[in-house]
């Protein structure tokens, strides 16, 4: 069935005539054409036209008979270049009745047609008829008229056949713009009710498949978004430029065009962008089968596509305003648990569970720049390899980021290992954030968080750190400003050795905690004589020189200290009488002849086990100090053990 152009082969006129005047039993009677449907009736015609021609019985003692029709303006449809055709038909046309005519021994004839009720002429049929006897032309005008008569009712059943199927049409469409209505509104209701970013696009995903359960989908997002469902994947920008979904997410608008699916089907390939507010977060990419689709539905996925983008940018903004409260949470409490402590160990180990704990990283290290030797040294780490490890500024990402003075991510160490890392060649890792430890401007240490998978830290993790670095390193700086502070309260300033008050209380602790300990007195011989013969300045820098042997013939865990005046001491953890008077020995006899002037020393030592009696701080002292008191009478220069 042909369709007519406009008001769907009836104008409105015809529509509210046919409802003013309905009966339920004859309806279909009272609907007709009107003039406004002529420009629109000519398909009907000429079907018409070929359903009638079938069925027409000859015209009785002639077989040359050729039919042909006309519109309503008189223009023939079939045989236009029947002159004399044509000027029957205009005549027929002007005078809205039959006529005939004779030329060159063929008779022409031509009949109206008009409409059932106004009787308004919308087409002329008309014949041409060879070998007519002159008396039979009355005859063949009247069996043209019969013709005409019959194409009407062929041409009237023809319509109302066309009237209910576009009635049924309506109908049918009505039906179907209500049902996606329906199904948008819910969609925009459940979408709304939604906070949580993964059950937005699920609610999506499921509508899709419920109304196209052929189709294939897939969301392609722009954003460092992962998602469980693998329907969800990545847009790939670079290299793209020529992608339908790169397109539709660079113009921000739906495009489609026709394809072939893999059983060579005809299918409607879609790409619709997911728009908020802020911009384009992604594309649904949908390969329809041809026959499960209509144009009003790609306006439907459009309005869900972008009612989807909108749930999703709210619930995105509910999830980074939760992300922002539970950060600024974090931040707090991990400042007030690092201010909580001043002393320096503390803090770097706190801040690596912390650290490890936060990002759900594998390994963590964190790095010191030594101002003196300008290396890296290795504060803290989970990676018992890399304690305590000394690297070059510039070595690595802690030396990137050092000159830098900017955090990096990286997402893949094995694709993109242009810098060597100790840290990841140790461990395997090859995802890795680094960022600096900067206070008051200057750079004084490095974070490094790895963890073995790729991709692992997002761009949420790689900010965070940055916020929690600055204050870690806050904590750092102050910690390292108490250890300073109490460093220089607890040091003589001349020698640059522990003041007695600091050795009183650490070996007070040892006390409690090992198992044996020795100490050592030692005292300048004559002193006053030197300071009186080369003035105090001399008797300060002979001072040094002694306190220089001593703190180099020592080991690192020792602990020396200006006793009082010329006399210094000097404590040994886990240490017994004979290692403390090989020492005493070696200090003696360097600074008989390492010294300028030349000066000498006496040595008191004393020692103590878990079977002595009574062993206190006093003790110990008293007895290195009779010790020492022996050596003096003794002639000096000696080490006496007490």
């Amino acid at each position: 069935m042909t369709t007519l152009q406009g008001n769907a082969g009836f104008s409105p006129q015809t529509v509210d005539s046919a409802r003013k005047r309905m009966d339920y039993t004859d309806w279909l009677e009272f609907v007709d054409i009107t003039s406004y449907d002529y420009p629109y009736i000519t398909p009907l015609i000429l079907e018409t036209y070929e359903e009638w021609s079938k069925e027409l019985p000859l015209l009785p003692g002639t077989d040359d008979v050729v039919w042909f029709i006309a519109d309503y303006s008189g223009q023939l449809l079939l045989h236009q270049e029947m002159v004399e055709g044509n000027r029957v038909v205009q005549d027929c046309v002007n005078h809205r009745a039959a006529v005939s005519s004779l030329s060159e021994g063929s008779h022409y004839l031509a009949v109206p047609l008009l409409s059932r009720h106004t009787g308004e002429l919308f087409a002329v049929l008309g014949c041409r008829i060879g070998g007519l006897p002159p008396e039979g032309e009355s005859f063949a005008l009247s069996w043209a008229e019969m013709a005409g008569r019959y194409f009407l009712s062929c041409f009237y059943k023809a319509f109302e056949a066309l009237f209910v199927s576009d009635v049924l049409n309506l109908q049918h469409k009505s039906r179907q713009e209500e049902h996606r209505r329906t199904i948008l509104f819910q969609v925009v209701q459940k979408l709304h009710d939604q906070i949580d970013v993964d059950a937005v696009l699920t609610e999506v995903f499921e509508r899709i498949s419920g109304m196209y359960p052929g189709a294939e989908v897939e969301l392609l997002m722009s954003q460092d978004y992962l998602s469980r469902d693998p329907r969800v994947k990545s847009l790939q920008l670079q290299g793209e430029d020529d992608h339908m979904c790169v397109r539709a997410f660079m113009q921000g608008k739906m495009l489609q065009h026709e394809c072939l699916n893999e059983m060579q089907q005809p299918c409607l390939e879609a790409a619709v962008p997911l728009t908020g507010k802020q911009g384009v977060y992604g594309v649904f990419h949908l390969v329809i089968p041809r026959s499960d689709i209509e144009e009003a539905d790609l306006r439907l996925i459009e309005m869900l596509a972008d009612t989807a983008g909108s749930a999703f940018e709210n619930a995105k903004l509910y999830e980074q305003s939760n992300l922002l409260v539970s950060e600024f949470r974090l931040i707090n409490e991990l400042t007030k648990r690092l201010n909580e402590s001043l002393r320096l160990k503390e803090v770097f180990k706190f801040a690596t569970e912390e650290l490890l704990s936060i990002f759900h990283a594998e390994y963590c290290c964190i790095c010191q720049i030594d101002k003196d030797s300008e290396f890296f040294e290795v504060m803290a780490c989970n990676i018992p390899e890399l304690a305590k490890e000394y690297f070059p500024k510039d070595y690595g990402f802690s030396g990137v980021v050092y000159s830098t003075r900017e955090p990096m991510i990286l997402s893949d160490y094995k694709a993109d290992n242009r810098l060597q890392s100790k840290l990841m060649e140790e461990t395997g890792s090859r995802s890795l954030m680094v960022t600096p430890l900067i206070v008051r401007g200057e750079v004084i240490g490095t974070i490094m968080l790895a963890h073995r998978m790729e991709h692992f830290f997002s761009y949420e993790n790689y900010r965070l750190l940055q916020v929690l670095s600055s204050h870690i390193g806050l904590s750092i700086a102050n910690a390292s400003l108490h250890a300073e502070v109490q460093r220089m309260a607890n040091q003589d300033m001349l020698t640059e050795l522990y003041a007695r008050r600091y050795l009183d209380d650490r070996v007070s602790e040892m006390l409690k905690l090992h198992e044996k300990g020795c100490l050592i007195i030692v005292d300048i011989d004559s002193f006053k004589q030197i300071n009186d013969t080369y003035g105090h300045q001399v008797g300060d820098r002979i001072l040094k020189q002694v306190c220089a042997i001593i703190r180099s013939a020592v080991r690192k865990s020792d602990i020396s200290a200006r006793w009082g005046g010329e006399e210094l001491a000097i404590y040994l953890p886990e240490a017994d009488i004979h290692i403390g008077h090989q020492i005493a020995e070696t200090v003696r006899l360097r600074v008989a002849s390492e010294t300028q002037p030349k000066v000498t020393v006496s040595c008191g030592i004393s020692g103590w086990t878990l079977e002595s009696e009574k062993v206190s701080v006093e003790s110990l002292f008293y007895l290195a100090d009779m010790a020492l008191y022996k050596a003096k009478k003794s002639g000096r220069n000696q080490s006496r053990v007490g």
